[in-house]
């Protein structure tokens, strides 16, 4: 697997300050995608146990509020391992840290369901976020006013109570409002 980008404080990918990991490779190739770079595969570096130690490094300080997986596309099989190897090291150092991941994939259709990758792997990497933006780009349905997502039909989705109730369950944010299955 080969990561993209490290961004140390991002604001845009989440709530509050956050640790944002790109990772290479995305065979969605949605119309007017902002990381096109990202697709290939073997864009950026090798994501190794030093790249791993380094994000749990920069995921420390209190002030950090979390780590937000993007890409290209990071449930697609060929990232999976490196990804879940990630999250158990931030679950087991830093449990207190909220985990969010963007994927073109859909929660319900795609990754419970069993199509994308090997099914106890992702059902793992389910189990460590505590958000997934889920839903391809689609260009003619871009919203700039959306929070934490880019197109109408993208979702924001409650990983842990959407699996304790086996329903889709809208993310809802500090104020308690429900965001993000419309």
């Amino acid at each position: 697997m080969n990561y993209a980008a490290i961004k140390p404080r991002d604001i845009a990918n989440g709530p509050g300050v956050r640790v944002s990991l790109f990772v290479s490779g995305c065979r969605h190739h949605c119309k007017g995608c902002f990381n096109q770079e990202a697709w290939d595969f073997d864009y950026g570096q090798p994501f190794t146990t030093e790249t791993i130690g380094q994000i749990i490094d920069l995921l420390r300080p209190g002030f950090v509020k979390g780590l937000t997986l993007l890409g290209g596309e990071p449930f697609d099989p060929a990232n999976q391992a490196g990804v879940v190897e990630l999250l158990r090291r931030v679950k087991a150092e830093l449990p207190e840290k909220s985990i969010w991941a963007f994927s073109g994939y859909l929660f319900d259709r795609d990754l419970l369901a069993g199509h994308v990758g090997d099914p106890e792997i992702v059902r793992e990497y389910l189990g460590y976020l505590d958000v997934l933006v889920d839903g391809p780009f689609v260009e003619e349905r871009k919203n700039l006013r959306l929070r934490f997502r880019g197109s109408e039909n993208q979702r924001l989705i409650d990983v842990p109570a959407s699996l304790a109730s086996g329903n889709v369950v809208a993310w809802q944010d500090w104020q308690g409002e429900e965001r993000g299955l419309k």
